[in-house]
């Protein structure tokens, strides 16, 4: 399940390795015919030096193999559950020094790093995604699918 952010982070992110490509054409023909890089060898390791480096700076570029939070996917998935009221989301507040639970039902919006809860009293809060200890199903641990 895609939301609209990570479809334009894919997006630029393809449009960047277009252009990187188009980028490589057009000097192919300039530096592939240089004496020393007509050798495949030398040409070889030239691109796994260009491609280690690239990866080394572009490590927001996530799209092969990135890491996903778990925890936003989980929040997501218990906000879209059809039984939410069900579902008891378990983090740490940093404040109180101790594990608070929170009902999915609770769930007004999910953002990058945090998701919106409007408690009893109407009072709006934030919880940060990294806090979340588990998400329970009547009681038990729930590992959607």
């Amino acid at each position: 399940m895609f939301n609209f952010s990570q479809i334009k982070k894919y997006f630029w992110s393809m449009l960047g390795i277009f252009g990187v490509v188009l980028f490589w054409a057009g000097i192919w023909d300039g530096i592939g015919n240089l004496p020393y890089l007509t050798n495949p060898l030398i040409s070889l390791a030239a691109g796994l030096v260009i491609l280690i480096c690239s990866a080394l700076v572009f490590k927001e570029a996530e799209m092969f193999g990135g890491k996903t939070n778990k925890n936003l996917v989980l929040m997501y998935k218990a906000k879209a559950h059809p039984d939410k009221k069900n579902l008891t989301i378990n983090y740490f507040d940093k404040i109180k020094n101790k594990t608070v639970s929170v009902s999915a039902s609770l769930i007004k919006k999910i953002e990058k790093d945090a998701f919106l809860v409007l408690n009893k009293n109407k009072k709006e809060f934030f919880i940060p995604i990294h806090r979340i200890k588990d998400v329970l199903f009547r009681g038990k641990p729930w590992k959607p699918k």
